[in-house]
């Protein structure tokens, strides 16, 4: 089992930056890949960053806007989101995929964290 904890959530300007965390605890030496997803309210749930083995990729929506990492040492990774906008505002959610057997992966969600943009 992976218990994922979100935290950076807020309110900000249009043009500001907000930093998300989430820390994992548990298996964690399981976890294969981590990444954030966000839901804006009336719409479906979609990967914003993933990371896994050193490699990320992105959403085209935030690509030279939003940086994933991971820090191994402390079980978390981060999402440093920079230029804001408006069309940013939704729910955050950590996302970690964990290996249970050669055959099977298990997902993993945090509670998720509120971030809106202000115009």
């Amino acid at each position: 089992q992976v218990q994922l904890v979100e935290s950076g959530g807020g309110l900000v300007q249009a043009g500001g930056s907000l930093r998300l965390s989430c820390v994992a605890s548990g298996s964690t030496s399981s976890i294969n890949n981590m990444g954030w997803y966000r839901q804006a309210p009336g719409k479906q749930r979609e990967l914003v960053a993933g990371v896994a083995s050193g490699v990320t990729n992105y959403a085209d929506s935030v690509k030279g806007r939003f940086t994933i990492s991971r820090d191994n040492a402390k079980n978390t990774v981060y999402l440093q989101m920079n230029s804001l906008k408006p069309e940013d505002t939704a729910v955050y959610y950590c996302h970690a995929r964990a290996v249970r057997t050669i055959w099977r992966m298990d997902d993993y969600w945090g509670q998720g964290t509120q971030v809106t943009v202000s115009s």
